[in-house]
């Protein structure tokens, strides 16, 4: 925990710590973290999952709030009000892009990883959950209540529930059950005024848009309660891999013209990778029922997949998580409370929506341009089912029916340094250029929740912010970015909530 000794040393730290003391009605100098605390740096660093904000030159927090109660989070807005400092909030750390620790302003880190309950309510089937809980921590939870309920989450257990949530986070549920914030009932939020609010007292508009529109630019929320969804004893899980030689480009070209039209049980998903001077596609999928069902579709609608019932594993619901994360089998479902499992890596992501097939000839030269660019990786996720079924502006994310599936590009590289980071960063530049006639148009449309600073920034203090944030607005929200703009400033008109990809306020209000 910090020490608040030496957190008092500096005249600074003491005017901060004060402050926070004076607005927190708990106490709260355990949980601040000044840089003399020993446990500031492991605890700016626990959460990173993208080296390349882990360097030295990157910017740190003034401090860190590791906030255990919302007096906490109230006092910590409150205070950096008064002091005219930045806020950045943080659920999980997959923030690729940064947005949510780093800032180029002095600017304070209010960390929720300590904000971790979850709690079952098995007879109205939902679930509070707080925002610095995980994902894995939510399904273990479920599942050590009831079996035969899930919830449509990510396929990354350690990626936190607050961030995910307030960005329309999607999963391999999506076509049966629809997004996670199709299934958000209530939540609890802190807006600027430092007010706690849930959903009666936030107004429908504020809780429409913190479903997809990001709830950093809102205010923090604490917790939501969300709708927990039936899921069969018995699911049926695949992973079949096919090679150029072995006939991929004719695969994947078919799984174009059915993936989104399959039975909504069914999810199937693409993994795209250069290996061995070809590309190697593997179809990942999620059957919500027996290998004998999922064999007599896959024979009716895709059998140039190849499916045989020996490619397939019968399994649970919480089993298949554990499958989809590529954990070994009978691994314990104990491993999804574990927050960093993994050693991370340099990265960069990015996102289109397709929304007409590629044709065989498209994709051959795609994957042309892949082996030139080495390390740039693919995954299709397939539309259709729920997700042609929820209107665009139903929630603040408005990607839905039209699209027949959602590309994230990604590249990974272990080599520290400037000279690394551009070379990689310029190969998956160029195949997002590439990729240009392929992907929707007008607007070019992407994923809040793969953050990319690549299409667009607003600058802290520009009088431009509401064209600069509409830039980038337009492909993250299409048709509800003037709905969540109008929503932005009736309940944050200074600003407060800012980030280079936030949401703007109209033009003519006040800009910090």
């Amino acid at each position: 925990m910090a020490s608040p000794s030496s957190s008092a040393a500096d005249p600074a730290q003491h005017k901060y710590l004060q402050c926070l003391t004076n607005h927190s009605s708990t106490p709260i100098s355990q949980a601040i973290y000044f840089p003399t605390d020993p446990l500031y740096t492991s605890t700016l660093e626990s959460n990173i999952r993208n080296l390349v904000y882990a360097s030295d030159s990157t910017p740190r927090p003034l401090f860190i709030v590791a906030a255990t109660h919302v007096s906490h989070i109230q006092s910590t807005i409150l205070c950096c009000k008064a002091h005219g400092l930045q806020l950045r909030i943080r659920s999980g750390g997959h923030d690729f892009d940064g947005l949510s620790y780093v800032s180029p302003s002095p600017f304070v880190l209010l960390d929720l990883f300590n904000l971790r309950s979850v709690t079952i309510d098995v007879e109205s089937e939902t679930a509070w959950v707080n925002s610095g809980a995980t994902l894995g921590e939510l399904y273990h939870e479920i599942a050590g209540n009831i079996k035969i309920l899930g919830f449509p989450g990510g396929v990354c257990p350690t990626v936190g529930v607050g961030g995910f949530l307030s960005g329309g986070g999607y999963g391999n549920l999506m076509r049966k059950h629809g997004l996670s914030v199709d299934n958000v009932v209530d939540a609890i939020i802190v807006d600027s005024d430092g007010r706690v609010l849930d959903r009666e007292a936030m107004g429908e508009d504020l809780f429409w848009a913190i479903n997809g529109g990001g709830g950093a630019s809102f205010g923090v929320i604490v917790s939501w309660k969300i709708r927990l969804v039936p899921v069969p004893e018995t699911v049926t899980v695949f992973r079949v891999e096919r090679t150029l030689e072995q006939g991929a480009s004719d695969v994947v070209h078919k799984w174009q013209l059915i993936a989104d039209k399959l039975h909504e049980d069914l999810f199937i998903r693409v993994v795209g990778d250069e290996e061995k001077f070809t590309i190697k596609a593997k179809f990942n999928a999620l059957f919500l029922g027996k290998t004998e069902r999922l064999m007599g579709l896959m024979d009716h609608e895709f059998p140039e997949l190849g499916l045989s019932p020996a490619d397939c594993l019968e399994m649970s619901w919480i089993e298949s998580v554990l499958f989809w994360s590529n954990y070994p089998p009978e691994t314990s479902t104990e491993v999804l409370r574990d927050r960093h499992p993994k050693p991370e890596k340099f990265v960069k992501k990015k996102s289109d929506y397709v929304q007409e097939p590629i044709s065989k000839e498209g994709l051959e030269g795609i994957w042309a341009k892949m082996m030139e660019s080495g390390k740039t990786g693919f995954v299709f996720n397939p539309y259709g089912g729920a997700m042609d079924e929820v209107p665009a502006a139903e929630t603040a994310f408005p990607h839905r029916a039209g699209n027949l599936y959602k590309i994230q590009y990604s590249i990974g590289w272990k080599e520290p340094g400037v000279e690394a980071e551009e070379k990689y960063l310029g190969d998956i530049r160029r195949m997002y250029s590439y990729m240009t006639p392929f992907v929707s148009k007008n607007p070019r449309r992407a994923y809040m929740n793969y953050r990319d600073l690549d299409i667009g920034t607003v600058k802290r203090g520009s009088k431009n912010s509401y064209a600069e944030g509409k830039v980038y607005g337009d492909k993250y929200f299409d048709g509800n970015f003037e709905r969540l703009v109008k929503v932005k400033t009736a309940v944050d008109p200074n600003y407060f909530f800012w980030n280079e990809q936030s949401v703007p306020v109209l033009p003519g209000k006040v800009e910090l």
